[in-house]
């Protein structure tokens, strides 16, 4: 069987953990924490960078960074995964869900500018599958309303708009570093702060609300609990994990790229079965960082008779997410409008095996299994 996903490591991730565990720093915010810092901060200019648990906490520092509360409403894509929304949410803001566009996935100008009104303080765009959304657009909006723009890029490690690194637009962004992610430390996430009125109060919220960051820094001479925050950092043994993979960055990068572009010049332009059709061509002003590749079905039912089939002639693959407008936790409280192609994506979207470990023999085994499907 080959599977959907496996995760990789680069070789010397034990031997980076075994010095963690040689060091006096165990705790986080070490060696290796300032070092992913470091790399992320130089190679993408991104003004200020903290590494977290999670990109759900990411996500909710972003929410927290934001003071979204009682009464403000925040737009998020309803075809992204529940951290997106449930962040915001955790600090009492209300949700209005936005469908994605026609052409992919993502949110545009066009699905968000109905949806802002008085009481709307956000817009947290998802970069779906690593592909940005029409930021120029989106930002303008923004700027019009006087809102805050946050860029969930968990799937978006190392990709571009217009030249500009996903993650560098908006005013705040969340990464994540989960095993399915290109770049990994099994769970993992960062926060990356690009306007300067969030950069002082982001340390302090990392830092269970207090300035023991400015503390070791020589700026205070003492620290203690200033605001709101939470344990946000991960253990230095993450970080370990984590920069042993940021050193193989262009390696993972030019691998994942090569089973991306050997999927797209064998499926792209063919008559597939059943009416399938491989995923949307990239925008003009997007990069592709071969975080997924994935096929759309004229159905559900059809989609899941070919899942059945990959399955059976040893191919894992998966669809993703379930509209969060109609989950059960939040049917009740969406304000009622249909959502027709965050549907659509949900009901048809089928995600092919992408993982590091893939051979050539492998990625020549899922393609001609669909061919011949």
């Amino acid at each position: 069987m080959i599977l959907f996903n496996k995760p990789y490591c680069s070789g010397r991730e034990l031997e980076y953990m075994a010095e963690v565990c040689k060091s006096t720093t165990m705790s986080g915010n070490g060696t290796y924490t300032k070092l992913c810092h470091k790399f992320f901060e130089e190679r993408y200019g991104f003004r200020k960078c903290l590494l977290c648990t999670s990109g759900t906490d990411a996500l909710e520092m972003c929410a927290m960074l934001c003071e979204v509360g009682q009464g403000d409403e925040v737009i998020v894509p309803s075809y992204t995964f529940v951290s997106t929304a449930l962040a915001f949410l955790r600090e009492g803001a209300y949700i209005r869900f936005a469908d994605s566009g026609k052409e992919n996935p993502n949110i545009t100008a066009d699905t968000i500018r109905p949806l802002i009104n008085e009481r709307t303080k956000v817009i947290c765009v998802v970069h779906y599958a690593g592909v940005a959304c029409d930021m120029d657009s989106i930002m303008s909006l923004a700027e019009e309303h006087n809102l805050i723009v946050v860029e969930d890029a968990a799937q978006a490690v190392d990709s571009f708009y217009k030249g500009r690194p996903l993650g560098s637009i908006g005013h705040l962004a969340a990464f994540s570093f989960h095993e399915t992610k290109n770049i990994s430390c099994g769970e993992g996430g960062m926060l990356v702060v690009n306007d300067e009125r969030f950069v002082r109060r982001s340390e302090i919220l990392w830092e269970k609300g207090t300035n023991r960051a400015e503390f070791y820094r020589g700026m205070v001479n003492k620290y203690g609990w200033c605001d709101m925050g939470s344990s946000f950092l991960p253990s230095e043994f993450n970080a370990a994990f984590l920069w042993a993979q940021l050193e193989q960055m262009d390696d993972i990068q030019g691998w994942r790229k090569h089973i991306w572009e050997r999927y797209d010049a064998a499926l792209r332009g063919k008559e597939l079965a059943h009416g399938i059709k491989v995923m949307p061509a990239l925008p003009q002003y997007a990069t592709n960082n071969a975080h997924m590749y994935y096929l759309l079905c004229p159905s559900l039912e059809v989609r899941t008779q070919f899942m059945k089939y990959l399955h059976d002639n040893g191919v894992q693959t998966t669809f993703h997410y379930l509209p969060l407008h109609s989950s059960t936790y939040y049917i009740d409280k969406h304000d009622g409008r249909a959502l027709p192609e965050c549907d659509r994506y949900s009901d048809t979207l089928v995600r092919l095996p992408l993982y590091q470990e893939m051979t050539d023999a492998d990625i020549d085994k899922v393609i001609e299994t669909i061919l011949s499907a």
